[in-house]
């Protein structure tokens, strides 16, 4: 998969766990190390574990190798690095914390679910 296929292959598999304010930031001539970056919320810890799992299982069974994962479901935060696509799954007070949207302002927001 190309790796804007990548990314709605993610957003597709977080809204059908019902994830909340997502976003799809296009990194490209802004950043080496990824593409696209998308960005979502989950109310609770056990909602962050599951869009986390399901989107890894998904995007496995469409040929995609995850990278690595960081962070945990109950510290509000958690990274998938698919290589070219980071998908970071956020509680609404850690997303506010690390405000990626302002810290990556220049990056041009090409889908954003609310």
């Amino acid at each position: 998969m190309e790796p804007l296929e990548v990314a709605r292959a993610a957003i597709e598999a977080a809204t059908d766990k019902q994830a909340s304010d997502i976003l799809l930031m296009d990194l490209r001539g802004l950043a080496s190390f990824a593409d696209y970056f998308v960005v979502c919320s989950a109310d609770s810890t056990r909602q962050i574990a599951t869009i986390a799992n399901d989107l890894e299982r998904s995007l496995r069974s469409g040929g995609v190798r995850m990278h690595h994962r960081e962070g945990i479901d109950s510290s509000g935060w958690v990274l998938l690095d698919f290589g070219d696509v980071i998908v970071h799954i956020f509680s609404p007070d850690q997303r506010a914390f690390y405000d990626l949207e302002s810290a990556w302002e220049k990056a041009p927001q090409l889908v954003r679910v609310q």
